[in-house]
């Protein structure tokens, strides 16, 4: 028996289905695969079986690669969940002026510790809109220093 090119839709859709259950976003490539290689059989016309299977794998790895290597959501880093000696050193702007004993607030480009906006302290006055350092974190709050 050889395997047409609807068996090969078939088993994309199915695929895919599968993800809905496994949500992992991994087993989506291979159904988008298996639908690529029912569109080479359907143009081709015959290929042999190891060479569709091969077309699969191949197709398969290179939809994963992509995804995990170009198109991931992890190259836009937010630094959640670090530890809080990596986010030192990291520059923001004071969006509310920051005085001795008194609390400020600073925004970040990019969210720290999962946050884009933070209270913060320094040991002098710094008025708002100067750009400013993470020196430590002591609490709930960061202590700044002008950048």
């Amino acid at each position: 028996m050889a395997i047409e090119w609807w068996h090969w839709v078939i088993g994309g859709i199915l695929l895919i289905l599968l993800e809905l259950a496994i949500p992992a976003f991994f087993v989506i490539w291979f159904g988008l695969g298996a639908l690529l290689v029912a569109g080479v059989v359907l143009l081709a016309g015959e290929l042999p079986l190891s060479g569709q299977l091969l077309l699969w794998i191949l197709a398969s790895l290179a939809m994963v690669v992509l995804w995990f290597r170009v198109f991931s959501p992890r190259r836009h880093r937010t630094l959640v969940g670090t530890a809080d000696g990596e986010v030192i050193g990291e520059v923001g702007l004071l969006v509310g002026a920051v005085a001795p004993f008194q609390r400020g607030r600073v925004r970040f480009q990019r969210p720290i510790l999962g946050a884009e906006e933070w209270a913060c302290m320094a040991e002098s006055d710094i008025p708002a809109g100067e750009r400013v350092k993470v020196v430590s974190i002591e609490g709930s709050y960061l202590k700044v220093a002008r950048a």
